[in-house]
Formats: C-alpha cells, structure tokens, sequence
C-alpha cells in the first residue's frame, strides 16, 4: 500500500477550531456495513443495544507547551535565548522527550526555566532526532501543578496554526472523563461526551468501563514513507487494569459489542487482546500500526472523529471498514459539512452490518 491510497482533499473551511456546544450536540455520521445515516452524538443511546460496552480513554491532558528561557553555563553563559517547548512523551527512565523550537540551538547541560518566580525549570540531558530530552526540576504532583500553572493546552498544529490556545480549551480540549495525567494530546472522540449524555446511555443499558493511554505527540508526526509499511509508530504507554479487562470479557460474553470510544482505546484493546478477542489486563508501551488487512481482535465498533489525508488514523478506520468504503464515507461528510479533526464532528463506525438499533 502507498501513501497516496490515503489521501483526499479536505477543504480548509471544514477543520474546526472550537467545539460545538454542548458536546453531544455535535453531528454523528452512522455507517453501519453498506448503511449510512447522518444524526448526532446525542443519538448514541438508541443506536447502541443494551449490553453492549463503551471504552473510554481516561487520559488526562497536561498543559504540555511551554515557553521558556535558555540559559547556557560555561563561557558565554549570560547569553539566553527564548525557547518553545512542547512536550511528546514522558521516558522510562524518567524525564520527557519533547519537540522544541529552535532545537538547533539547545545542546546538553543547557537550563531551560519556564515563568516567573518559581516557575518550572529543566535541564537538557540530550538532543537527537529532532527531538530534546529534559530532565525537570520536580516530579510527580508538584511537576503537574507547576505545569498547569505555567503551560498551555497543546492544541493540534492545525488548530494552533489558525489561533492561539486560551482559557476555554482548559476544559474543551479534556474528556469529562479524564482521570489520569500523562497525555499531551487529547483522545478526542470522547471530547463529545458530556455528563447528560452519560447518564442516558446508562439508563439505556450500556455498559461503560475506561483505559488509559497516555497520547503522545508524535501522533501529530507526517507519514513520511511512500510506502506504508516503512512507516514506524511512536510507542505510546497505556494500561488496561484488571477491573476493565474483566468487564470487557464478560460483555463481550453476554453477547454485548466492545466500543471503542477514539482510536486510542482502540489500538490499546488490540495490543492487549488475545488471539480469541479474550483482555488480559496490560501495562507498557504499544506502538501497534493497524493498516488495511489488519484482523481486529477485541473492538467490535468504533467512535472516531473525521482524520487527516494520508494519516495513521485514516489507515485505522481503512482497516476497519475497507479503504474504498471509508473514503466514500468521508466524501459523503466532506459533501454535507461534517467539521473535521479535534475539535469536528464525529462517526460511529460499525463493519459488516446492517444499521444498530
């Protein structure tokens, strides 16, 4: 498969750059086998069967882009410089890796302090493959308190590129089901659900349980390979606790179908699932790249938003639902207006059968 079997053209006047309000209002393309509807979000509860169960990503999002001074030791070291700083992914080790701007200029030992007064400060341990690893000042809940207080939502390039982040994405661009801190991208299909549209689905006899995958930034990074099985992922880390995996077999047990709310629910089911579709529960990295051929194992459907030309995330829901099939579908959004990416519109995606409900 080449590249350029992914690509489309999506108009710039359909990549939102706010949310609709309220979540739920946003508009909700059906497609369940060759059946399309246009609804809402809203709609999920009657389009959904009892038993069947939603998985969320918990994730928490960090305020994860900085602005920061670079002060240098040694000779020449009162010279400073300004410094953007976004972070990608935290390491193993500790520290995190990051993508900063101008990246030629930093080099190891360099100190990086970020606000005023106490602020938040690091040092740059290396710099390689166009990325920078820091080391910072504080860990845990003082590390996050820092950050809340001197960061920025990390808003997508495409959003980014057409406005600054404010105070309104501090609670646009986090899932009311955000829990866990550690992601620096939002698992955005979820962003569409509110506490009201919870509580229908729960009176309506869906089950619910979440995971976590803490998105990193690279999940913005260009395929660059012509050919799409030279691309390589970035690991992401996430964990499916005992209590998730055992509600998940025994849904899928009584018959109910496994929801995956988002792609990264999704591709962390499908690391964790075994051959027979049975969770075990799972804690490390993935870097699964799930392509057209692709068999899945664990998610019986998926609730996605509308995703880049020529992007990992269009090759997912081409592996889902055929190539050919979701390109139709996309046509078919792009021709009614569906707003695209982040902050867009959203789709439930259900393969090889008629309409749910």
């Amino acid at each position: 498969m080449q590249l350029a079997d992914f690509d489309f053209d999506l108009p710039e006047g359909l990549i939102a750059t706010r949310p609709v309000r309220p979540r739920s209002a946003a508009r909700l393309l059906l497609a369940a086998g060759e059946a399309v509807e246009d609804r809402h979000v809203g709609d999920l509860p009657a389009l959904l069967h009892p038993g069947d169960i939603l998985v969320f990503n918990d994730t928490r999002v960090l305020a994860a882009r900085l602005q920061g001074v670079r002060r240098r030791a040694g000779p020449g070291g009162g010279h400073t410089t300004g410094v953007e700083v976004t972070l990608a992914r935290p390491l193993p080790a500790g520290g995190w890796e990051a993508l900063a701007r101008p990246l030629r200029r930093l080099r190891p030992g360099d100190r990086i302090a970020f606000g005023l007064g106490p602020g938040l400060a690091a040092e740059v341990v290396a710099v390689a493959a166009g990325f920078v690893r820091l080391a910072f000042d504080r860990e845990g809940a003082a590390f996050e308190d820092a950050l809340a207080a001197v960061g920025a939502m990390p808003l997508p390039p495409y959003i980014a590129a057409r406005r600054p982040p404010d105070a309104a994405d501090r609670e646009d661009y986090q899932t009311v089901l955000a829990r866990r801190p550690g992601a620096v991208a939002a698992p955005t299909a979820a962003l569409h659900f509110d506490a009201p549209l919870l509580a229908r689905l729960d009176a309506a006899g869906l089950l619910r349980t979440t995971v976590t995958l803490h998105v990193g930034a690279g999940t913005f990074l260009p395929v660059k390979a012509e050919d799409v099985k030279d691309h390589r992922m970035h690991a992401e880390w996430g964990e499916i606790g005992p209590a998730a995996a055992a509600a998940i077999n025994a849904a899928r047990a009584g018959g109910g179908r496994v929801i995956a709310v988002g792609t990264t629910a999704l591709r962390l089911l499908e690391t964790a699932a075994a051959a027979d579709g049975r969770l075990s529960p799972f804690a490390g990295e993935t870097a699964i790249f799930i392509t057209p051929g692709y068999r899945f194992r664990a998610a019986d459907a998926l609730v996605t938003n509308f995703h880049l030309p020529r992007s990992t995330l269009l090759m997912l829901v081409a592996a889902l639902m055929g190539r050919e099939r979701i390109l139709d579908l996309y046509a078919h959004a792009i021709a009614r207006g569906y707003r695209f990416l982040s902050y867009g519109d959203a789709s439930l995606l259900i393969p090889g059968q008629g309409l749910a409900g």
